[in-house]
């Protein structure tokens, strides 16, 4: 069914951009995207560079509530974010960006304001709209030929982000004096004019190709009917990618979330102002390229397997880097530079790629930010499953101690669930003869 509200009329840049030479678009388009979400993160992660030390709320450590807090207001987005992201047409996506963006920040403002025992309140509040930034951006991405660099870009801009910003509220309430309850709006406010700049440019680059479309396949919003005979036509390996993203998300949020408390008990404590932007500068490289360079399989069946073998290094590398830690025979900085990596070679193409890939390879008409947003939002599930079985169930333990536990067994569930998925999507598009779908 083909976009029955089209965007309106292309701007001078945007008909410029249809005939650019390729380096430029993709330079144009990468630099939009990478700074919107980069923005993006800036109204979602400073809060919790704050230890909070010796602030409870009904007897739990008042930053595990937030975080918690926050991460289930970001799921249920997600959920919705299925209908909504699959859905939303061209003409209306800047504004969904804006919205959003400005309701987070406003949730923030009252996060400020509102005495300790409802900020857990505003948090969730912020959590809500910001959980739909993500699949806004990549529809603007998706359906090219070249959507492994242009993702690549994007992906990079939230590894380094989360280290960033959170170095940047540091410096506020260290240099600027802000208190940490309005630190978080004033890290927002302080991106929001590069934000909006950010979609304006994201708001130009003009639709897919032909010659995309035949790479890559037409892409179009999914509605109810077609979202579910998605489901139905890949539903065993959909449900084992589920299960792994369940426990995935869970290590990527519990490293991010929790990090200041990992380095400290590393020895990387505050006097290290920089220790969050140096370790996922590192982790950031590693990821983007890896993404970059399945850009050269042009063949979709063997690019989508290439997917599925960069997933497979990331597990090895999580359960590896953890013996070598255990051994002594890497620092706890290496060692989180080594976590990160491998979890992000694991999460990122979920998000990203895999879905894209797997679209093209089978033919499939239709968009790949449904399955991105139901896997982010089982993903999600599992990140506030996980962060509240720590604070209930093992407050005592080490944040260190869990997530050394926790990689062993992600590194084994991993490579089980990668092999039978590497199977049985190869069978899919092997036996996807057929016209595509519409």
């Amino acid at each position: 069914m083909p976009d029955p509200s089209p965007r309106r009329a292309p701007s001078r840049l945007s008909r410029w951009l249809e005939s650019a030479p390729e380096p430029v678009f993709v330079t144009v388009a990468i630099t939009a995207a990478f700074s919107a979400y980069f923005c993006t993160y800036a109204f979602r992660k400073p809060f919790s560079a704050v230890p909070y030390k010796g602030l409870t709320l009904w007897g739990i450590d008042l930053k595990a509530v937030l975080v918690i807090g926050q991460l289930i207001g970001y799921t249920l987005a997600k959920y919705a974010g299925i209908k909504l992201c699959s859905e939303v047409t061209r003409r209306y996506r800047a504004a969904v960006l804006i919205g959003v963006i400005l309701l987070a920040e406003a949730a923030l403002v009252l996060f400020a304001v509102v005495p300790v025992e409802w900020k857990v309140a505003a948090i969730f509040l912020n959590g809500i709209p910001l959980g739909i930034v993500w699949g806004v951006i990549f529809l603007y991405l998706e359906g090219r030929r070249f959507s492994e660099v242009l993702l690549a870009g994007l992906t990079c801009s939230y590894i380094v982000a989360s280290g960033v910003v959170k170095d940047v509220g540091n410096a506020l309430m260290t240099h600027a004096g802000v208190s940490l309850w309005w630190m978080p709006a004033a890290a927002g406010a302080l991106f929001l004019p590069v934000f909006l700049v950010s979609v304006w440019l994201l708001d130009q680059l003009p639709e897919p190709t032909p010659a995309d479309e035949a790479a890559r396949t037409h892409r179009q919003p999914m509605h109810g009917s077609e979202r579910l005979a998605f489901f139905r036509c890949f539903r065993w390996g959909l449900l084992l990618q589920l299960v792994l993203y369940f426990f995935v998300t869970a290590m990527r949020d519990l490293r991010d979330n929790y990090g200041a408390e990992v380095f400290e008990s590393l020895g990387y404590g505050p006097e290290k102002p920089t220790r969050f932007t140096t370790s996922e500068t590192f982790v950031a490289l590693g990821v983007v390229g890896a993404m970059a360079a399945l850009n050269l399989f042009r063949d979709n069946r063997r690019g989508f397997q290439a997917v599925l073998g960069m997933m497979a290094v990331g597990t090895v590398l999580v359960g590896a880097a953890t013996l070598l830690l255990d051994a002594g025979l890497i620092s706890g900085m290496v060692w989180m530079i080594l976590l990160g990596l491998g979890c992000f070679l694991m999460y990122v193409p979920n998000g990203s790629i895999f879905f894209d890939r797997l679209l093209a390879s089978t033919r499939y008409v239709g968009t790949a930010v449904f399955a991105v947003y139901l896997i982010d939002g089982v993903g999600y599930t599992g990140s506030v499953t996980l962060n509240l079985y720590k604070a209930l169930a093992t407050p005592d333990v080490d944040w260190l101690d869990f997530l050394r536990v926790f990689s062993y067994l992600l590194a084994l569930l991993g490579l089980v669930i990668l092999a039978f998925n590497s199977i049985y999507f190869t069978r899919k598009a092997r036996s996807s003869t057929e016209p595509p779908r519409t």
